[in-house]
């Protein structure tokens, strides 16, 4: 043996080559090509599509070939696909002899297998280079089976025009996908990559409907059709025309293009929903544009799949006006849409009761202003109306007592990744629109509320830590595993289909605080005007909250139901603001159009492990103390350490309840006593404009004499309260609001800082202060000289 492998030594060394060569000679990917990037709806319907960067439509392989097709494709190209090693040596027999006999090529004898390697090598016809296609199929036929070499032939063979592949050619052609289509329509794309620059659709229909019948024909001898089934067939036409590839949601393509690349992904969209989405969009920005206002978004999550349902990133209009921007994905001022968030923050955290009264007032917090959108004020409103109707006073007052940083982490908690400077930098304005976020983010975080809400009714009272971190627009049924993922999608989208951690705390907000933030925005009190109130079905149970940033710039509806959450946005890309847009008349009825459209929905259930039933007062909306009058209630259980009723309180008054008195004036015997809902001065002034029935005190009689304390007091600050000083971003010095409540609604007042005059205030008694370090003396007195006095200390 040895001998005989030296003396064969140079044989066995080039056949040695050879095998090496033969083991190595096929590229490990056969199709270095560009492919589009795909993006189809949950049901796999074409949504949209990018062209490849080569100018062709190329689909993303496909990854099975349909039985019609296949049984074409293989009549017409390879009827012994199965049975040959690559290439077919009688086929190219018989195209040899006739090539010959003809003195051209009028036949060829390539198997599949041997037209793959041809497209995948893209050189010119000559016998050598059918030759290396022979050697690379038999190589093929190694590495792949016959369904992996059939579905690239059917992945790449060209169809006429620019189009390859043949889930583009289904579409393009027929507007269909390939497993829908018929016999006759298999058959004709079947065709079609023999000659695709001779016979296409729209030129020379006779040839290609001529060719169409031959494989119907063999087919039905064949036996793989039945008569009836050829019959039917050659009786339908051929496409003489296009289809375009739709453009439903061309700003979620292009999302998904820079987020998983070129690849064909089955997202979370509701084919239907999108299209309806779209109109509205559509119809709306007619509108809008208008007023100026000529962008548009629309954003439509699943509650129950945690998944996006309709996506329109912007309106219809033009590239001038930033058509190609995902407005989706944008920060905009917020607005008022983060009441929401605090009202559910402070229920959380005991501050605050669903209809506890908030104080309503003209207000300057530590030289910060604000006022409600329609420079009115209500003196004392439940907190829930405030929420309701957006008042800006309450909402900062809220936020002080709160704090700035606490609800600033909250956000952060919430996912608003766009607000993120810092609580020092935003400040009390932060509530009133002083932060940014995307409409993406903004229903996220509404969509997390709602599904906690939901899982905490439907599993054993349980919370899911990560809900505020599982949104996708990819189905669920699709693991991501699936997707080459980049890393930014990866950070962003994780898989809805997942086990749950489950934990007895909340992530975010507790079920009962979530479930009363959506009570109150149920019910949204009609603004000034009429306009939009011919959408609103007052029969449907919708939570929403609109929104208007500074300058009219930003318009917000965001609303809430069992099934769906649906974020609207209308403005102008650019930042222009205009002085007739609000949320509540152009965002708003975007909202309720849709809204209007859709079936109705039972309402969250009360989560009653996550409430305790209590007696409150009917008018404070505080915990009752005897002196209220009560109503049972349901709050969150953390507010059973809330405030008992601060605004009753039991007063003396003569035997005709006309006058207040005292015993140094009045028998004890005749005195009467009373509960009295009485608010403090300021609050009482406004109070009584919009609440007619309420009742001040009465006066105190003539002959009886009240203490100072009972005309004026302070409210704040307390008694030897210690004033940190800060400065604002400006580095100026912040001043300390002092004020007191004084029993005379017209009283002036006259404030001192030791034994220097500071200045004077008449019907609201507020007054800020620059404070200098140490301890001083502040002192008020009114025109009759009384006076109250409190020390604080400067720091």
């Amino acid at each position: 043996m040895k001998k005989n492998l030296y003396k064969h030594k140079i044989k066995l060394s080039i056949l040695t080559v050879l095998l090496v060569w033969y083991v190595l000679c096929l590229p490990d990917v056969l199709f270095e090509v560009p492919y589009s990037t795909v993006i189809e709806s949950k049901d796999g319907r074409l949504l949209d599509a990018h062209i490849a960067k080569d100018g062709q439509w190329r689909f993303p392989a496909v990854d099975s070939v349909p039985y019609r097709y296949k049984q074409c494709v293989l009549q017409y190209e390879d009827a012994y696909f199965y049975n040959h090693p690559g290439f077919n040596p009688v086929a190219i027999g018989k195209a040899l002899a006739d090539n010959i006999s003809a003195g051209k090529v009028v036949r060829g004898g390539s198997t599949i297998t041997q037209q793959v390697i041809r497209m995948s090598r893209k050189k010119d016809r000559k016998y050598y280079e059918k030759f290396i296609e022979l050697i690379w199929a038999t190589r093929l036929e190694f590495r792949l089976s016959k369904e992996e070499i059939l579905e690239l032939y059917v992945s790449h063979a060209p169809y006429g025009g620019n189009v390859v592949g043949l889930d583009m050619a289904a579409w393009r052609y027929y507007g269909r996908k390939p497993i829908e289509l018929s016999w006759a329509e298999s058959a004709t794309l079947a065709v079609l990559p023999n000659a695709p620059g001779l016979v296409y659709p729209g030129k020379r229909e006779s040839l290609l409907q001529e060719k169409r019948d031959q494989v119907l024909l063999k087919l039905k001898e064949g036996n793989i059709i039945t008569a009836m089934d050829y019959e039917l067939a050659i009786l339908e036409n051929v496409p003489t025309q296009d289809f375009r590839v739709p453009q439903l949601a061309p700003h979620l393509l292009q999302r998904a293009h820079k987020e998983y690349g070129t690849q064909k992904l089955r997202t979370s969209i509701d084919y239907e929903m999108q299209e309806t989405v779209s109109r509205i969009v559509k119809n709306h920005h007619h509108i809008l544009k208008q007023n100026g206002v000529n962008n548009l978004a629309m954003l439509v999550l699943d509650v129950e799949t945690q998944s996006v349902a309709a996506y329109v990133g912007n309106a219809p209009t033009t590239k001038e006006h930033s058509k190609d921007v995902d407005i989706i994905l944008a920060p905009r001022s917020t607005g008022s849409v983060l009441k929401p968030f605090l009202y559910a923050a402070m229920l959380d955290d005991g501050e605050l009761l669903p209809h506890s009264l908030v104080k309503d007032t003209p207000t300057v917090i530590d030289g910060f202003s604000t006022e409600n959108y329609d420079k009115r004020y209500a003196g004392a409103i439940p907190a829930s109306q405030a929420l309701s109707r957006s008042l800006n006073v309450p909402a900062v007052r809220m936020l002080r007592e709160h704090t700035v940083p606490r609800f600033y982490s909250k956000l952060q908690d919430l996912k608003l990744t766009h607000i993120n400077r810092g609580a020092a930098t935003y400040g009390l304005s932060l509530i009133i629109g002083g932060g940014e976020s995307s409409l993406w983010d903004m229903s996220r975080a509404y969509l997390g509320m709602a599904k906690t809400l939901e899982l905490y009714t439907e599993n054993s009272s349980q919370y899911d830590p990560e809900v505020i971190n599982h949104l996708s627009y990819l189905d669920s049924s699709w693991s991501n595993e699936n997707y080459q993922v980049s890393a930014f999608a990866k950070a962003e989208q994780k898989s809805s289909n997942r086990e749950i951690n489950w934990s007895l705390e909340p992530s975010i907000y507790g079920a009962g605080s979530i479930y009363h933030t959506f009570e109150a925005m149920k019910k949204v009190n009609r603004p000034e005007g009429e306009e939009i109130w011919h959408f609103f079905n007052p029969d449907r149970e919708i939570a929403w909250k609109t929104g208007t940033s500074f300058g009219n710039r930003d318009a917000w509806a965001i609303g809430v139901t069992s099934k769906y959450i649906i974020g609207v946005w209308t403005g102008n890309a650019d930042g222009e603001g205009r002085a007739d847009m609000t949320g509540i008349d152009s965002a708003a009825p975007v909202l309720f159009d849709l809204f209007n459209r859709l079936p109705t929905y039972n309402w969250f259930a009360p989560p009653y492990d996550d409430l305790i039933q209590v007696q409150t007062c009917t008018q404070s909306g505080y915990l009752a103390t005897p002196l209220c009058t009560s109503i049972s209630q349901y709050i969150p259980t953390v507010g059973e350490k809330f405030a008992s009723c601060p605004f009753h309180k039991s007063i003396h008054l003569d035997p005709t309840k006309t006058y207040q008195v005292n015993a140094d004036c009045e028998p004890a015997s005749q005195i009467v006593t009373q509960s009295w809902f009485t608010l403090p001065p300021v609050m009482s002034y406004y109070y009584t404009r919009s609440n007619p029935a309420y009742k001040a005190l009465p006066e105190y009689r003539e002959d009886c004499s009240p203490s100072t304390e009972d005309l004026m007091r302070f409210i704040q600050p307390k008694h030897n309260t210690t004033i940190t000083l800060t400065k604002n971003v400006e580095g100026v010095q912040n001043t300390a609001i002092f004020e007191i409540a004084h029993k005379k609604s017209d009283a002036q007042v006259f404030w001192y800082m030791d034994d220097a005059f500071i200045g004077a205030t008449k019907n609201f008694h507020e007054l800020a202060i620059e404070g200098k370090k140490g301890k001083h003396l502040i002192t008020a007195v009114d025109e009759e000289g009384n006076d109250v006095r409190i020390y604080v200390v400067f720091e």
